[in-house]
Order: structure tokens, then C-alpha cells, then sequence
């Protein structure tokens, strides 16, 4: 190997020392230190076989040809590189994506080498986490000798030590050249990031800030932004300007133009997103313009919709895009917001296990035995909805049974390599479209997209090198079986995008479309989908706030493969609609109503949950309340109240859920007819039927003989009776040990006063109450002693 004076060099001797001590190690390098291409290279020229594993394609590619040429040899000698349908074998070193070394794992938990190197950790990719894991269960259970290192371009280590069960931590300090720091925000306000969205105003500016780096020094100048068709619309902004676009899915030639050192010529803009931030070395930069912005996965579980959405990039993530300015020298970077909104960015970006569809991760936990994933060494857990959103999916799909074990099925979809929703209409499109299934697929994970008609990308992308090899890849995984016809372009995409995404099948509803999920989605203004009685959607996303989806990409189908994909019910259906009970038969298509007809004898049981939901949504009112009924309820509610269970609760959500309504007939009119004051009844335990007028009685005899009604209705009953007809009455009863509050009435049944102590009134309050009414009632009798008078109804005759 030649001789390369690189920082990570001085790291080396404790690296090695760390792995035999150990096993395992944190190396913590910044970006242009050699962690990437000169560490696997050096533990190689000690005898050990070293797999390298990139969260990226085109990282695998760029260390593989780095180290080769490190060696002077070519890639496939001794070091090797293999991405997702392409593999050129090494015999000291192999680079390979996180997925390729998932794939791997599944099919056999002995790794063929003596160290696997996790580079970029710190970038938190679910596949890395989880390989990460995967490999530490193959080190406690098959390979102790199994050397792992997580490398990490950051300083936040003490996680992965902890992880890696306190292993070592090896720093290797940068060289770094100085970097000015440039701050150019947009002269005048701009709009947030939304969904995809990114606003022009933007990107106008940082075409203008990349002019500027190019005016205000010299040498090559890389700009970060969130996405391709941003790439696009800035480069669009830069004539006269030698521009080249870095993205996951470029074309080869164009990596290897942006990675090779530039021999003379004019100088460069390099447009990159994420790809660039990390892993990757670009010859040349010496001006780094960066758009804040980044691209993260968002998925709506409930909805089964999910898309990247345009975030502000962190602190961290920008201080990563700034190294790459000084790099080789000293340089600029140009960040185009102001310091005062840097420091209100978050710290770190948050892990995709925290925010991606965890289907394909689901499966991977579930093939490897342990479907929850709980003992799974991650540094973050699954999130417990997504991963029950997860498991749902995987079931519908057949991936796992009951009790979330990989199905056979659901291993052969494991290993095509794909979301499990695209290896599910992989294998089952191929019974009705054979090998164009494989096509469609190839498309649907490619996330390129510059039409909103599937079939159109479809056709354009016919000649697409990456693309083709894609699809070969995906044929060999394909059954031998061929249909007896294969249909045309429209049809097998529609039946291939509606098999990947069932709950996505939509049909034409007021100007948009209702999908079978029962979500409600939108074309484009002007899309020539718009009008299609039926849609297979591909994508989807939904807005924070919007009422309805939007349809980003999606192909026209018929009712006859809407039901094949997501297969139809015929069921009774009895509810309360419109402020009454409705009984249908209806055929649906998941929430999509097909069609439905009148149901003349329906379920009785079915019957009185639409009438117990009708009293929930319209109150109790449906019901026809006398005076008797009311006062019951009154009483059985103070029973409960003081006496506790068994007595029954009588509030609103007790009654909805307890009443007896057998003997409604069917509808409003029967909750009209209802005998309430009987159904109240018929919630007393028999015990406490027998003893209802013991324990509350409805009236009370007073001593003037009268049997007085007692109101029930507040915290403590209640008993209002002309003062005369309770002379003599030292204590009032007291009801279920509930004091009986008395409310004294004048001889016209207005109130006088009011006492839970008849003792005490009588001695201390009734003289006022006489003083102030004798002279306006002089008939009635007002005795001087009320306590020993004769109790009355009636008034003093009249003397003539």
C-alpha cells in the first residue's frame, strides 16, 4: 500500500489495540480524516478480512475505488464493493451498503469476516441501527470473535460505548484548514418549507450566493440542497456555470466526474444533496453554499400515507456540510440564514427509527426471531404505533401469522430486497402480468418522479440504465410462472401498484377521490388523471392541516382490479343516520360503498346499537320523560350516590349503556314509546327493588297527617312543607343517613326559610320568620311555642 500521511494514521496503533482487547471499538473521525478508505485498508494488512458498510450506494462506490487506488490495483482485487444488484468481490476488503449486509445476515449470521466496519453511525439510518444490533446478537451468540467498530464522524460517542458494551473510544483529531463562516440570508422574507415544497424565492438565492462564492475566491463550489428537483431548478438559474449534480440516483459517469480531482478546465459548481455531506471527499471545494434544508420521512399511520417532507437542517448537519470547505485548504461556507435562526436550529436530526414507515424493519426483526424487537440492542426503540402499523401491514400481506413470525412467505419477500409492499406485488402481480411486474416495481422504489401518470414514467424510463438492471435484478426473484395473457402498459401497472398499496385503491367522489383507507385524496389542478372513475395511487402524502390527501403519482384502473386487489364485503349495516335507524345491506370496498339495498329483517342486536347510538349522539331526549319517570331517576340517583353499588348509576353515559331497549321497535318512534319510568325499574337488583321506598321513599307523612312528595333532584333530599303542618316536629327524618334538608313554606307555598335542624329553627329562627308573616297571614296560627302547638293544615276559623 503507498504510503498516505493521513490524521486517522495516528489513531491506528489504539484502534487495533481496542479490537484485541476488546472486540469492539468507537473510532470518532471527522469527515477527511481517512476513517473511510485508510482504517479497513490497515486492519486488512494484519491478516484480517474487513467488510465495510455505507448507508449509501454511492459511497460503496467511491471507498472501494479509493482504497483500490490506495493499493494501485483496480476494484475487484483486493477490494471489493457490492450495492443492491451488483457485486465486484475482494479478497481483503468488500464495501457494502447497510442493506446488502442486512440481506446477508438473514441468510447467514456468520458474517465472512473478521471485522465489519459501521462507517457514518452518527448518521442514524434504521438499516445501519439495525445491523448494528443484528451483529451484536451474532457476537454474543455465534462469533465472539467478531470484531465490530462504529465509526462516527461526530464527538457524541459515549452512546455507541455504551452500546458496544463500554467499548474503547479512538479519537482522530482533523487537520482541519479554517473555514469563514458566511451568514446570507434571503434579502426579504421567505416561505417555510411545506410537505415537498421549497419556495422559489429561495432557491433563487442560493443560486445568487453561489455566484457570489464563485466571485469572491477561487476553487470549486459545493452546494447542499434538500432534493433532486431542487438540484434541477438551481442549476437552471446558473448558465455559463460548469454544473454537476450529486444525488444517489445519478448516473455513474457523473459520480466519478465529481470525485475525480480537476486537471485544469474551468471550475466547478457541484449541486448535492445529503449524499455529500459525509463519506464522500469532492476534490477541489473551497466554497460550500448551503440551503438549510434537509429531507425526512414522515409517515401518517392511521392513514397508511407517508412521504419525505422538507425540514431545516440541524446544527449538526450544517456543521458537517461547513467541513467540506476546508477540506484541502483554507475556505468558505455560505449559509443562507442568519445566525440568530442557527441558534434555534435543532442540535442533531432526529433517528429515522423515530420517524419512518417501520414495515420493512418489522420483517427484518421478525425473519431474525424476534418480532416486537425488544431485545434488539438499538439506541432507540421502535416507536409502538408505527411498529403495531407495521405489524398490521405484514399481516395483511401475509409476511407473518398471528403471533408475528416471519411467515415462508414472508422470508422469500424478505429477500428480494424491496418494502415488503412492493415484494408483495412483485410475487402476486407476477400471476397476472408475469415479468412486467418486475418493471412496475423497479419504478415504484425508485423515488424519482417527473410525472403524476405512472404509466407515462414508465414508458419514459424504458432506456434508463439503472433502472434496467433494477429490473433484471427483481426478475430472478420472480416465480416461474407466466399468465396466460399478459395486459396491456395501463392494466399491469394498475394491478401491480394496486396490489403494493390496497388501502391506496381510490374511486371518483365530488371532484377528487375517496380511497379504500377512507381517506380522501386530491389530483393535481389539471392532471390528466383527474376524471378516471378509478385510481391505483402510488404516492401520497397529506399536509399538516389539509383536508384531503394529494395524489403525487398514480395509475387509472377498473372496478375489476379494485376488487382483485382489495377484495370486497357484503355486510349488514344498521345505524343511526339522518335522526333515525337506517338498515342496509352494502358491499364495500374497504370504506368505499359499492353498492347497498333496504335490509327488511334486520339483526335485533344490530338494531339496538344504532338506537343506543342514536341516544348517544342526540341525548336522552329521544326518550319521553313524565314526572314519575324524572322523580325516579332522581331517587335511584341519590340511592347510588349514598349507598354505592349495587344501586345503579343514573347518569346520561350509565343509562346509554345499561338501559334495556328490547322492546323498542325499530327507530325513533319506539324510543318515543318507551316506558321509561319501567326501564329504570328494570335496572334494580331485585334486593334493591324490595327495599326502594325503605331506603328513598317517594313522600313523607308529616305530623299534620300529609304525606309530602321529597324532591330527590339535588346533593341531599329535599322536603317543602307549610311551616304550620310541622309544629311539634323536633327532627325531620333522615333518608338512607342522609340528612332531610326542610324547606318551610309561608301559608301561600312561598318559601320561609330553610333548615337541616327543625330543633334549632324552632328555638332561635322562627321567631323572626312570625314577626315578619303573622300580620300578613292573621288566619293562620302563629303559636308562641311552635314546638308544642298542634300541627295543621287548615286556618284559624273565622269569628263573626
Amino acid at each position: 500500500m503507498r504510503s498516505f500521511d493521513l490524521p486517522v494514521s495516528a489513531a491506528l496503533p489504539g484502534l487495533r489495540a481496542a479490537l484485541d482487547s476488546a472486540g469492539a471499538a468507537v473510532l470518532a473521525a471527522p469527515p477527511g480524516t481517512g476513517k473511510t478508505t485508510l482504517v479497513p485498508l490497515a486492519l486488512a494488512e494484519t491478516g484480517l478480512r474487513v467488510i465495510v458498510a455505507e448507508p449509501r450506494r454511492l459511497a460503496v462506490r467511491a471507498a472501494a475505488r479509493r482504497m483500490a487506488w490506495m493499493l494501485g490495483e483496480q476494484v475487484g482485487e483486493r477490494v471489493g464493493y457490492a450495492i443492491r444488484g451488483e457485486r465486484r468481490p475482494g479478497s481483503a476488503v468488500e464495501v457494502v451498503t447497510t442493506g446488502v449486509l442486512l440481506q446477508r445476515l438473514q441468510h447467514d449470521p456468520e458474517p465472512r469476516a473478521d471485522v465489519v466496519i459501521l462507517d457514518e453511525c452518527h448518521e442514524r439510518h434504521l438499516d445501519a441501527d439495525t445491523a448494528l444490533a443484528f451483529l451484536l446478537d451474532v457476537r454474543a451468540t455465534l462469533r465472539p470473535d467478531l470484531r465490530l467498530v462504529a465509526a462516527s464522524a461526530t464527538a457524541d460517542t459515549g452512546p455507541w460505548s455504551r452500546l458496544l458494551g463500554g467499548a474503547p473510544v479512538v479519537t482522530a483529531d482533523a487537520a482541519a484548514h479554517p473555514v469563514e463562516m458566511i451568514w446570507t440570508p434571503p434579502p426579504r422574507p421567505v416561505r417555510p418549507p411545506h410537505g415537498m415544497s421549497v419556495d422559489p424565492a429561495l432557491l433563487d438565492h442560493v443560486a445568487a450566493t453561489v455566484r457570489r462564492a464563485l466571485a469572491d475566491g477561487d476553487g470549486d463550489v459545493l452546494c447542499f440542497l434538500p432534493g433532486v428537483h431542487e438540484l434541477g431548478r438551481v442549476a437552471g438559474a446558473l448558465s455559463g456555470v460548469e454544473v454537476l449534480q450529486l444525488h444517489g440516483r445519478a448516473a455513474a459517469g457523473i459520480q466519478e466526474t465529481v470525485l475525480r480531482p480537476r486537471d485544469g478546465g474551468p471550475r466547478r459548481v457541484v449541486l448535492a444533496t445529503s449524499v455529500a455531506e459525509s463519506s464522500l471527499t469532492v476534490p477541489g471545494v473551497r466554497a460550500v453554499v448551503d440551503a438549510g434544508l434537509a429531507r425526512e420521512p414522515r409517515r401518517d399511520h392511521a392513514r397508511g400515507l407517508g412521504a419525505l417532507t422538507t425540514v431545516r437542517a440541524s446544527r449538526a448537519t450544517a456543521g458537517q456540510r461547513a467541513g467540506r470547505a476546508g477540506r484541502e485548504a483554507p475556505g468558505r461556507v455560505y449559509r443562507c440564514w442568519s445566525q440568530a435562526e442557527h441558534d434555534r436550529l435543532p442540535e442533531r436530526p432526529r433517528p429515522e427509527i423515530e420517524l419512518a414507515d417501520l414495515t420493512g424493519f418489522a420483517l427484518q426483526a421478525a425473519c431474525w426471531g424476534d418480532p416486537d424487537a425488544t431485545g434488539l440492542a438499538l439506541l432507540d426503540p421502535p416507536p409502538p404505533a408505527a411498529m403495531r402499523a407495521a405489524r398490521d401491514t405484514l399481516r395483511a400481506v401475509g409476511a407473518v401469522d398471528g403471533e408475528g413470525r416471519a411467515t415462508e412467505r414472508g422470508r422469500r419477500m424478505a429477500r428480494v430486497g424491496v418494502h415488503p409492499r412492493l415484494a408483495r406485488a412483485l410475487i402476486d402481480g407476477a400471476e397476472h402480468v408475469g415479468e412486467r411486474a418486475a418493471e412496475v416495481v423497479a419504478l415504484l422504489s425508485d423515488d424519482r418522479r417527473t410525472s403524476d401518470d405512472l404509466v407515462a414514467e414508465w414508458r419514459a424510463r424504458r432506456h434508463d440504465g439503472p433502472w434496467r438492471e433494477e429490473v433484471r435484478r427483481l426478475r430472478r426473484a420472480l416465480p416461474r410462472t407466466v399468465p396466460a395473457s399478459e395486459p396491456d402498459d395501463e392494466t399491469a401497472a394498475g394491478i401491480v401498484v394496486a396490489l403494493a398499496f390496497p388501502e391506496r385503491v381510490a374511486r371518483a367522489r365530488d371532484g377528487g377521490y375517496l380511497m379504500s383507507s377512507g381517506t380522501a385524496a386530491t389530483p393535481a389542478k389539471g392532471s390528466g388523471l383527474t376524471g378516471a372513475p378509478w385510481l391505483a395511487i402510488a404516492v401520497a402524502d397529506r399536509l399538516a392541516g389539509a383536508p384531503s390527501a394529494r395524489i403525487r403519482q398514480a395509475v387509472p384502473i377498473t372496478e375489476e382490479t379494485a376488487r382483485l386487489a382489495v377484495g370486497t364485503v357484503v355486510e349488514e349495516e344498521v345505524s343511526w343516520r339522518d335522526g333515525d335507524v337506517v338498515a342496509r345491506r352494502v358491499e364495500r370496498l374497504g370504506a368505499i360503498e359499492l353498492s347497498a339495498a333496504p335490509l327488511a329483517d334486520p339483526d335485533p342486536e344490530l338494531v339496538r346499537a344504532a338506537l343506543r347510538e342514536g341516544l348517544r349522539r342526540e341525548g336522552l331526549d329521544l326518550l319521553t320523560w313524565t314526572r314519575d319517570a324524572e322523580a325516579l331517576r332522581a331517587r335511584l340517583a341519590f340511592c347510588h350516590r349514598a349507598l354505592g353499588p349495587p344501586w345503579p348509576a343514573m347518569d346520561d353515559d350509565a343509562l346509554l349503556s345499561s338501559l334495556d331497549l328490547s322492546s323498542v321497535a325499530r327507530g325513533r318512534a319506539g324510543l318515543k314509546r318507551l316506558d321509561v319510568a319501567g326501564a329504570l325499574r328494570g335496572l334494580l337488583p331485585w334486593k334493591c327493588a324490595a327495599r326502594l321506598d325503605e331506603v328513598a321513599p317517594e313522600r313523607v307523612t308529616v305530623p299534620s297527617g300529609s304525606r309530602i312528595r321529597v324532591d330527590y333532584s339535588g346533593e341531599q333530599p329535599v322536603l317543602a312543607a307549610k311551616l304550620q303542618e310541622l309544629f311539634g316536629w323536633q327532627e325531620a327524618p333522615r333518608i338512607a343517613g342522609v340528612p332531610l334538608v326542610v324547606h318551610l313554606l309561608s301559608p301561600a307555598g312561598r318559601p320561609a326559610a330553610v333548615t337541616a335542624d327543625l330543633a334549632s329553627f324552632w328555638q332561635e329562627g322562627y321567631r323572626s320568620v312570625r314577626a315578619e308573616l303573622r300580620g300578613r297571614y292573621p288566619r293562620h296560627p302563629w303559636p308562641e311555642d311552635p314546638a308544642t302547638a298542634e300541627p295543621t293544615r287548615r286556618a284559624n276559623t273565622r269569628r263573626r
